[in-house]
């Protein structure tokens, strides 16, 4: 507990620099653009565009439980994506910031959350694409789409514990960043995000359900359409939370255990 406080403690002393940093992260991904950050928005919705037509004209996919599949769709996609990025960009933030880890005395344990904070950006336009498509397409939501934050909490604190390892361990063994990307890839098939997960058997879906990020996933279509509060779902959340904090615990840990060596590797 006295290491959670001082990590709070630190990312909030440190909030002026976090939020400097991650707004160069954005910034630095339109340079030389024409559109500029215009292609926040575009990028999601020609993804989601391209998956609906593929899969609800070319494969004729029904609407899921009365449900349109393109807000279905994108209510899955939605926590996926952040969560995908967070991870994957966090695998590469000690080693793009080497050059601050050499030079100076420098909170490293905030990197991860630059690269949380900046993804938030990307995050926000797949929910306005949400909100539009729940308004163009009739579907009625209600008080619960705001427990939509506590899900995007659980997903924050979930990528945080995992950006910490994976962010550790890429400065020693740089496949880790590739690996990572691979995992990413299989998770988002391997994930109910195109597919209704009780198509499945009851041993298949139980064991699909041990995935924590399907929890997240379920919770958003939960918030948006639903309208199902995460009460209802008491063991689960147990379950969910039993696995983030132990991954987050485990992240603090690595990285802090490895910080010292990061100037003399990189």
């Amino acid at each position: 507990m006295s290491r959670f406080l001082r990590f709070i403690h630190l990312i909030f002393t440190q909030r002026q620099l976090i939020l400097a940093l991650s707004k160069r992260e954005i910034a630095s991904q339109y340079i030389g653009s024409m559109l500029g950050i215009v292609w926040t928005f575009i990028q999601p919705a020609v993804m989601i565009f391209v998956f609906w037509f593929v899969f609800s004209v070319g494969f004729k996919t029904k609407p899921m439980n009365d449900v349109p599949f393109a807000v279905w769709l994108t209510a899955g996609m939605a926590p996926w994506f952040v969560f995908s990025e967070i991870v994957v960009k966090s695998a590469g933030a000690i080693v793009g910031y080497a050059h601050l880890i050499k030079k100076s005395v420098f909170p490293s344990q905030i990197l991860p959350v630059v690269k949380l904070v900046s993804s938030m950006f990307t995050h926000a336009a797949f929910i306005l694409i949400l909100l539009i498509l729940l308004v163009f397409q009739k579907v009625s939501f209600g008080i619960y789409a705001l427990q939509f934050f506590y899900y995007l909490f659980c997903l924050s604190a979930l990528a945080l514990g995992i950006g910490w390892i994976v962010a550790a361990l890429n400065v020693f063994i740089r496949d880790v960043g590739q690996i990572v990307a691979v995992i990413m890839q299989v998770g988002f098939w391997a994930t109910p995000i195109f597919w209704d997960i009780n198509i499945m058997s009851p041993k298949i879906q139980a064991f699909l359900k041990l995935n924590p990020v399907f929890y997240i996933i379920q919770g958003y279509r939960d918030s948006f359409i639903y309208g199902v509060p995460f009460w209802e779902h008491p063991r689960y959340t147990l379950y969910f939370w039993l696995v983030t904090v132990c991954c987050f615990l485990v992240g603090a840990m690595v990285f802090r255990k490895l910080k010292g060596q990061f100037a003399d590797v990189l």
